[in-house]
């Protein structure tokens, strides 16, 4: 008998997963890559929906479900830690099991014999483009792959929160003229490595939100100092000499970036510099990651227009660009953050709210505009 859900937004979402990730997989294999995990077919995804959205209302001694599911068989999964006895795939058993998987990196495995799903066991290892479902709090729901590249940050696909659905656009940034974080983040430009700039850039916005407390990360060019000017004097927690702890890390031979020591340091430093962004008013940086600053006050350049419109957009379905007035984008952390893009083109500003809400500020060369981008739906 096929599984019968009673979560609405898996119905209605399920149909079109299976389609996106039938493309990645599509694409991949015209491309020659190889270890491709399988293709998530609708009612399979329907199913995992249900089931881990009733799991995510749950609590197992008064703690919330926290999980990460991989739709992958035992066989495609490195090193998998295996169950004697397959569990039947239900709310039930992701809430037993949740307690002791709720680590990052920990995925439950789950696979089908015929249109009936199981728990298998777990797993840290899972193919390219596997499809993963994680849940970090009741009723949101978070539906990713693996990169291609096998690091970084998992590419997110869609959202749902209760019976709202958010997939992520992958087609429209092409023709625009959006950060190259933006474009790392929907995987439309490979990070390096490990320790490549821009995949250390969403690492620390993925730590900014973490904490829950917002934040302004500004990052300016280190070829001079212009972004003083718009600054607040005294800066009470100016940094000197600047300092280089993440620096230094992101410039070492990139042989030594496999290894696990050094992952920990860069994740140790990603943490220390994102907890500064905590501290009452914007952390700044250079484009090398040196601290120079941090609680500094923004204030509008000397002889800089005051802001009027931006260009405001989520690379979602339907969520294309806007021009809004400035003073509807948000609070006083958000206006000034973008005051200061638009009067220090050359920087870029990333802003955490309290409530989870993230955007990046930059100044398009080719609209000629300042735009913002919020990215909380890809940085679940």
């Amino acid at each position: 008998m096929i599984y019968q859900s009673t979560y609405q937004a898996a119905k209605i979402v399920a149909p079109k997963l299976e389609a996106i990730f039938a493309q990645h997989l599509r694409e991949a294999q015209k491309s020659g890559e190889e270890d491709l995990a399988p293709l998530p077919l609708a009612h399979l995804v329907e199913h995992i929906l249900d089931a881990t959205f009733w799991a995510s209302l749950r609590r197992e001694e008064g703690h919330t479900t926290k999980i990460s599911l991989a739709f992958v068989s035992p066989e495609q999964a490195g090193n998998p830690l295996m169950l004697k006895y397959k569990l039947p795939l239900n709310p039930t058993t992701l809430t037993k099991l949740a307690p002791g998987v709720e680590r990052a990196g920990i995925h439950i495995g789950i696979w089908h014999d015929g249109d009936e799903l199981y728990v298998w066991g777990t797993t840290i290892i899972i193919p390219n483009y596997c499809f993963v479902l994680d849940v970090s709090e009741p009723g949101l729901l978070v539906i990713k792959h693996r990169r291609i590249y096998g690091f970084g940050k998992y590419t997110n696909v869609a959202v749902l929160k209760g019976e709202q659905i958010k997939i992520v656009d992958t087609t429209s940034p092409r023709s625009h003229d959006w950060p190259t974080m933006l474009l790392t983040l929907l995987d439309l430009m490979a990070p390096s490595y490990w320790n490549d700039s821009v995949n250390v850039l969403i690492q620390i916005a993925v730590s900014m939100r973490a904490h829950q407390r917002g934040g302004i990360l500004l990052v300016v060019p280190s070829a001079n100092n212009n972004w003083l000017q718009s600054i607040v004097k005294p800066i009470l927690y100016g940094v000197q000499p600047s300092f280089v702890g993440l620096s230094k890390l992101l410039i070492q031979d990139r042989k030594e970036a496999s290894q696990i020591f050094w992952q920990t340091a860069l994740k140790r430093e990603v943490d220390h510099l994102a907890g500064l962004t905590a501290v009452d008013g914007a952390t700044v940086v250079n484009d090398k990651y040196e601290l120079l600053a941090f609680g500094v006050k923004i204030g509008r350049a000397k002889g800089k227009d005051v802001l009027e419109d931006i260009s405001f957009s989520e690379p979602i379905v339907d969520g294309g660009a806007v021009v809004m007035a400035a003073a509807k984008i948000g609070g006083t952390r958000h206006l000034s953050a973008a005051q200061f893009i638009n009067d220090q083109k050359d920087a870029i500003a990333l802003v955490a709210s309290q409530d989870g809400h993230f955007t990046i500020f930059s100044w398009s060369e080719k609209n000629n505009c300042l735009q913002g981008h919020r990215i909380d739906t890809l940085l679940l």
